[in-house]
C-alpha cells in the first residue's frame, strides 16, 4: 500500500524520513501477528499507528479494543483485561467479559503499558504466553485468538533494569 494513501487515510502529515520508515514497518508487521510495542513520546500518534496495524491486517473485520493501563485503578484492571463472574467481588452484579475476550478474532491495544502494576505483569504474560485467560471468579480458561499491540512513552528497557517492568513479558511484547 502506498504510504501517502495510509497518511490521507489516518489524517498523518507529514513527510520526515523517521515518519515513513516507521509507516514502512507498521505495514510490514501488519500482515504478521506477532506481538508489537510502539514506543515514543506522549503525543506522537502511537495509537494511530497501532489503528494503522489493525486495519492493514487479516484481523481488520474485527474488534479493535484500546485499553489505557494508566488509567485503570490497579483493583480493577484484571477485570477490564479478562473479565470476571457475576458474584466474584463486590458490585459483580452480572458477568463481564474483559478486553481479550470482548477482542476475540481481532486487537487489544494496551496503551501506556508500562504502567501496569507489577503483581499484574505475569497475569499479562501467562494470557500471551498460553493464549489462555481466566475471568475473575471463574475455573474455566476462555482461549484467546487477538493480537496485542503495546504502546508506552517509558524507557522499558529501563524499567527491566530497575526490576519495575519483567523482562519476560518486554521480550514477549517486544516481538
Amino acid at each position: 500500500m502506498e504510504l501517502q494513501s495510509i497518511k490521507n487515510r489516518f489524517g498523518i502529515i507529514g513527510n520526515s524520513p523517521g515518519l515513513n520508515h516507521a509507516l514502512n514497518v507498521a505495514v510490514q508487521v501488519a500482515s504478521t501477528d506477532l506481538s508489537v510495542l510502539i514506543t515514543g513520546e506522549s503525543g506522537v500518534g502511537k495509537e494511530v499507528f497501532s489503528q494503522i496495524i489493525h486495519a492493514l491486517s487479516s484481523r481488520k473485520h474485527n474488534s479493535f479494543i484500546a485499553v489505557n493501563c494508566g488509567a485503570i485503578p490497579e483493583g480493577t484492571i484484571d477485570s477490564e483485561l479478562f473479565g470476571h463472574e457475576k458474584g466474584a467481588f463486590t458490585g459483580a452484579h452480572t458477568s463481564r467479559a474483559g478486553a481479550f475476550e470482548g477482542a476475540a478474532g481481532g486487537t487489544v491495544f494496551l496503551d501506556e503499558v508500562g504502567e501496569l502494576p507489577l503483581d499484574m505483569q505475569p497475569k499479562l504474560l501467562r494470557a500471551l504466553e498460553e493464549r489462555v485467560v481466566r475471568r475473575i471468579g471463574s475455573l474455566e480458561p476462555v482461549r484467546l485468538d487477538v493480537r496485542i499491540i503495546a504502546a508506552t512513552n517509558r524507557d522499558l528497557r529501563y524499567e527491566v533494569n530497575r526490576g519495575t517492568f519483567r523482562p519476560d513479558l518486554f521480550y514477549r511484547l517486544n516481538t
